[in-house]
């Protein structure tokens, strides 16, 4: 009973704070409000060391988001975690894990910051190797070391903002996009917000960190860790203006067709969905490259709800199969799991985009800009086209888990009957329902006016159908001597594996580290080195401490013979 005590009480807890955070961010919208609070810790030089913090619509709506996602992550986890002795230990984690991220959202000061977002990457570190395997300890590595960049470049840009005299950057907005130490510090920003964004060539930690239990994988991948470097640039929305922002689009753009085209090709349910997050963060950063942070926002928001709700499908579905996670042995959980598909069709269904569903208020709109907008025909396409594979990696997970022939052993009993699971999927289907209506009316109050050809206007729905039809296609697996993906195996592995990412920053990282240290350790570990060196030393001391033991321990014998022997020389001299 004391185990789902913490879960209860925590979920509460949260639960009712981000509703009333939600009311409060509506009256702060409402009534334009900004709160700043300030509290000053140190002064140095005229530098004074404050805590801020910044209460706006934004960062209010934001935390009553995180935090209603994250109470129904732990409710879900009271019974998903239900057979793990340490779950105490798994909330307390989640909840550090939280309350870094409403430190880094109510923060308008760079090193307030710097605390939020590296409490970010140890919490994150620990969730990762909380299954204590080989495979999660890599990950973890993967994940805290590569974050590891984006700490070192807010780093430095705290000491270059002391140029300033104080590191809240929200006094300098005015001329954050002219001036040339701005620049810098615009610079620094951005390649933080790419590492916990996983932007290329950042990627390959977010499908490694899948490594993590799948309520945790809820919680990061849709409303904290990774959409934390957005919520940065979101914040110095005026910095990112001129080259800043064409390289960050490419970068972005790339990231979203190299995400979505990766996914095509994976087979572990939990990476496609790691990679339909990277796909949708690269197009929250390639939008918010063109200056539309408020539609950035908007698709952060809506994305973090029914990207939770995918990957709790996800976790009720590998709780069921016995932890399974290839797809391949899924198929016609419709039939065994209806509720949990009907939550898994409707999650998929508003990432693709789906009319009246949370994804499309803010796909959609996103996409029309791009339209409207004077736009360079690589981004247009990748854009399209990037939405178009989304459509076709969601339909494609759904033939595979969702219809055909059932591929897992015959006597497994399949069921519905996680209730508390269910329960918390459920409430997050109504508001992947009709969050995205409600958002768009709240934070777009007067509608936008777009004006296209109907050729472009149709041109997001003509794409998604033919993506669904893709999808259906390449479902058809079946494996053979004439199968085509071993006929363009080196084309397959490098869309699949993400374009050379993990390759170059993990495996070239460690590959000639290893190799010169395992030559060292074959040289001097166990080569003449140590012949010479200590253990020579060693087995030299050893014998002749052997040799004196032995002549302490038999002293009177040894006198009396060595006694003997010096009078037979003695006898032998007198003889000669």
């Amino acid at each position: 009973m004391h185990l789902i005590s913490i879960c209860m009480i925590s979920f509460m807890s949260l639960f009712m704070l981000s509703m009333w955070l939600f009311i409060q961010g509506l009256i702060y919208l409402y009534c334009d409000y900004v709160v700043f609070i300030e509290w000053e810790l140190l002064t140095i030089n005229s530098n004074s060391i404050v805590m801020s913090i910044l209460f706006d619509w934004m960062s209010l709506v934001f935390m009553s988001f995180v935090l209603f996602i994250s109470s129904m992550v732990i409710f879900y986890s009271d019974e998903y975690m239900s057979s793990d002795l340490n779950i105490n230990r798994f909330i307390l984690l989640v909840l550090m894990f939280v309350f870094s991220m409403m430190l880094l959202i109510i923060s308008p000061n760079l090193i307030s910051i710097l605390l939020g977002w590296d409490g970010l990457g140890l919490v994150s570190y620990c969730l990762v190797i909380y299954y204590q395997n080989v495979k999660s300890y890599n990950a973890g590595m993967v994940t805290a070391l590569m974050n590891r960049v984006g700490d070192v470049m807010l780093l430095i840009a705290i000491t270059w903002m002391m140029n300033y005299g104080s590191w809240n950057y929200i006094f300098y907005m005015d001329f954050m996009s002219d001036d040339k130490f701005m620049f810098i510090i615009g610079i620094l920003v951005m390649v933080a917000g790419m590492t916990k964004s996983a932007q290329i060539p950042f990627s390959s930690w977010l499908p490694a960190a899948m490594a993590a239990p799948t309520p945790v994988s809820a919680l990061v991948h849709s409303s904290t860790l990774v959409t934390a470097g957005v919520y940065l640039l979101i914040r110095f929305n005026m910095i990112i203006s001129g080259e800043l922002s064409m390289f960050l689009l490419l970068i972005a753009s790339l990231t979203m067709f190299m995400a979505g085209l990766g996914a095509n090709f994976e087979f572990d349910l939990k990476k496609i969905i790691a990679l339909s997050t990277l796909s949708q963060l690269g197009l929250m950063m390639s939008i918010l490259s063109l200056g539309y942070y408020n539609l950035a926002f908007f698709h952060l928001l809506t994305h973090a709800l029914f990207k939770a709700l995918l990957f709790m499908c996800a976790g009720a579905v590998i709780h069921n199969l016995k932890d399974t996670q290839d797809i391949r042995f899924m198929g016609n959980l419709m039939i065994n799991m209806p509720l949990t598909c009907i939550c898994l069709n409707i999650s998929n269904l508003a990432l693709c985009g789906m009319p009246f569903l949370a994804g499309f208020y803010s796909k959609d709109l996103i996409l029309e800009i791009v339209s409207m907008n004077y736009m360079n025909i690589l981004v247009f396409l990748l854009f399209f086209v990037s939405t178009g594979l989304t459509v076709c990696y969601s339909f494609r997970l759904c033939y595979y888990s969702i219809t055909g022939d059932f591929n897992f052993y015959s006597l497994h009993s399949l069921n519905d009957e996680g209730w508390i699971m269910l329960k918390s999927m459920i409430f997050m289907v109504l508001f992947v329902v009709f969050m995205g209506s409600v958002l768009s009316w709240l934070i777009f109050p007067s509608p936008t006016m777009i004006c296209l050809p109907l050729w472009l206007k149709t041109l997001a729905l003509t794409v998604s159908i033919i993506g669904s039809v893709v999808g259906y296609q390449i479902s058809k697996f079946s494996l053979g001597w004439s199968s085509n993906s071993l006929k363009f195996y080196k084309y397959s592995y490098f869309f699949g594996f993400m374009w050379f990412l993990p390759n170059i920053s993990t495996y070239t990282m460690n590959y000639t580290p290893l190799i010169l240290s395992f030559s060292m350790y074959k040289s001097f570990d166990q080569g003449w080195n140590e012949y010479f060196g200590a253990q020579g030393l060693y087995n030299n001391l050893k014998n002749s401490s052997v040799i004196l033991q032995f002549i302490h321990l038999n002293n009177i014998k040894i006198y009396l013979i060595m006694m003997t022997m010096w009078l037979m020389v003695l006898f032998m001299f007198m003889l000669i």
